[in-house]
Formats: structure tokens, sequence, C-alpha cells
């Protein structure tokens, strides 16, 4: 499994272009070419007011982005849901939970004072987010509408944070965030299963605030993504939070990682972008392992990873805190681990984000 994530990753983010005749394009083409059609039918329809949207008695605020993978949705729906909350709103994220067993919606993970439910029945990114945003109810399931309308009766919300939503189109919103990775916004062009798009890039036209995610420190400026110039573009970089071990009460200083030999393993979608922040700050790493997204760790998988990590003489075992709310159940194991806490920070100025977001909230 993890060589096929791997080999699809290199067809859909290549070094160069792919040419039309590359045999992995010949056999996906006419599979990208039907699901263009779906989408863009579909699109059609709600566009028309054939296919109606929900509107809910409070704003409602989608993060989400055009392509497969890992763009930053789940630190910018934190982000976003703290930040609303530090100015006066009662906000609730809505997630669909995906990889948990609960397929119902309204599913409760946080009630706002504590989590409820675990990543096998809830999801690993929602219990990541209920972990992140202390305060703020999180609740799953398919129907967003239905687990909205809970969210407002059951604990007040007057703003709702749908994380990875930009296609659940059947519950309007007031806000779409779109997020784009600045490096490769729309990886090799095509659309699934012969690229990474959803949808094609004329789909930014729905957007109402365009994030480029994946920025440097310091780094300057550069040309505005090819959006309609109505639609504000900020910026966004991945800055470490905190480096634990073992347990949330244990905090180990910024420069425990430099120069020691690191055992680092992940299973999210974008895993180089946890390895360049492994090297960024000083560790030299010995081993990289990606396990594919959202993947759920066995015992086999705990017990083969200490004994690697053992044989290679590693000074530590490192892994994001995606990857840690999962590895909870293996105590033994997640004694020996250090999580790595990444958010998103917005560069230069997040108030003017929040700023945007309370303005279009207010109007």
């Amino acid at each position: 499994m993890r060589i096929l994530h791997t080999k699809l990753g290199s067809y859909w983010y290549p070094e160069g272009p792919l040419a039309p005749t590359h045999p992995f394009l010949i056999t996906m083409m006419p599979f990208s070419f039907a699901y263009g059609a779906i989408v863009a039918l579909r699109n059609k329809l709600y566009d028309r007011g054939i296919l109606r949207q929900v509107k809910l008695p409070c704003p409602v605020i989608s993060i989400g982005n055009i392509t497969a993978g890992g763009t930053g949705k789940t630190p910018m729906t934190v982000l976003t849901a703290n930040g609303l909350k530090a100015r006066g709103f009662r906000p609730a994220v809505l997630s669909r939970g995906y990889g948990g067993r609960l397929t119902t919606s309204g599913n409760v993970v946080s009630d706002g004072t504590g989590i409820l439910l675990g990543p096998d029945a809830a999801g690993d990114e929602p219990v990541l987010i209920a972990t992140a945003a202390p305060g703020i109810p999180v609740l799953t399931g398919p129907d967003r509408c239905v687990s909205g309308k809970f969210a407002i009766e059951k604990f007040g919300a007057d703003v709702l944070v749908l994380d990875d939503a930009f296609q659940h189109r059947r519950l309007f919103r007031d806000v779409n965030i779109v997020l784009l990775d600045k490096d490769r916004p729309f990886g090799n062009g095509r659309l699934l299963p012969a690229g990474p798009l959803r949808e094609p890039p004329a789909a930014l036209n729905r957007a109402d605030v365009i994030v480029e995610t994946g920025i440097s420190r310091g780094e300057k400026e550069r040309k505005k993504p090819a959006v309609p110039d109505s639609i504000p573009v900020f910026r966004a970089r991945y800055q470490p939070l905190e480096i634990i071990q073992g347990s949330y009460n244990q905090i180990l200083p910024p420069g425990v990682l430099q120069g020691k030999k690191i055992y680092a393993f992940t299973g999210i979608a974008a895993p180089d972008k946890f390895r360049a922040t492994l090297e960024e700050m000083g560790a030299k790493i010995i081993k990289f392992l990606a396990f594919p997204d959202h993947y759920f760790y066995k015992q086999a998988d705990v017990q083969a990873i200490a004994r690697e990590a053992k044989a290679l003489n590693a000074e530590m075992l490192i892994t994001t805190e995606k990857d840690g709310v999962k590895l909870l159940k293996f105590q033994d194991f997640y004694r020996k681990i250090v999580i790595l806490r990444v958010g998103l920070q917005m560069d230069p100025d997040e108030r003017n984000f929040l700023e945007t977001m309370e303005t279009i909230l207010r109007r």
C-alpha cells in the first residue's frame, strides 16, 4: 500500500511534465473524463438552482481545496475557529469524519468541555481539531446540514466552520476559503484519478478567500495566483508549535531535535512537508516512513517501527499530532515517541485575515 501511495504521488506531482502518451495517463484519462463530466453536471445543477442548497440560520464558513491531499485544511480550520472564538463568536466545527466507523450525522466529538469520541469512531482529523481547539464543539457526519442544525440547537453556535467542504455544495456557505499549495497548486493539472484535481482550476471563481500555504519564513510576496482581483489572497506558513514527549503534559524545548538521529513516520496527505519541517529544525533523519493518509496503525506496525528504530540506533522516534491521536491506544509505544505539533501562521498578518472573516460574517 505504501509503495502504491508513493508511486501515485510521483505521477500526480511529477518533477517534469508527463507526456500524454505516458502509460499512466493513457490508462487513467478515460476515468478522469468521466469524473470531470459528473463534476461539471453537478456544479451546473447547483449553479442553476436545480439542486437546492440548504441555508442554516447562522453564517457558515467552508475551508477546502480543489486537490486531493494536504494543503493545510485542518490547521486552517483550527486557526479560523480559535480566531473567531477569540473575537466573541461561538463557533462549532463540522467535519465529514473520514476514517471513523460512525456513519450517522450529528456525532459529538467534543462538546466544548471534553473529547467524547476517539479516532476509531470519529476519524483522526476531528479528534485532532477537538484537541487543538478547546472550548469549541466539534461534530461529524456526512450530512452537514443535520450536524449544523444540531450544533446550533444544542450548543448555541452562531457560526459554523466546515472542514474540507468546498465540494460539499448542498449546505449554503457565506464564506468559501480555498487553500492552494504554493509550490504545486494543481499538481499535473489533471482531474482525478489521472491527477490530484477534484475540480478544474476554474472552480476557484467560487472562492471568497484564497490562502496560499507552504510559504517559507521571510519569503517575499510572489505573483498573485490566477484568480479574479476581487478575491483576496492571503499567505500562510507551517509553524512548529510544540514538541511533546509521550504525553501531552511534557513539553520539550524547541531545539531538542538539533543534531539528533531521528526515526520519523507519519500517515498524512503530504509527508514531504513533515520531513521538510524536521530538517529545518535540525534533525538528522536516518529513516522516514510514510503511510497512506488517515492510516490506522496496527500492533504489528508499531512493533516493527520500534524494532527498526532500535536497530538503527535512533535517538528519537517522532510523528505528527494527527498520527498521535491514533497511537494513544498503544500506550507502551506511545510513551516512547515524540509528537510534533504544527500549525499554520498567516504571513505576515493573521489579524487581517480574521478581520476579513469578521467583516463578511457581520455584514
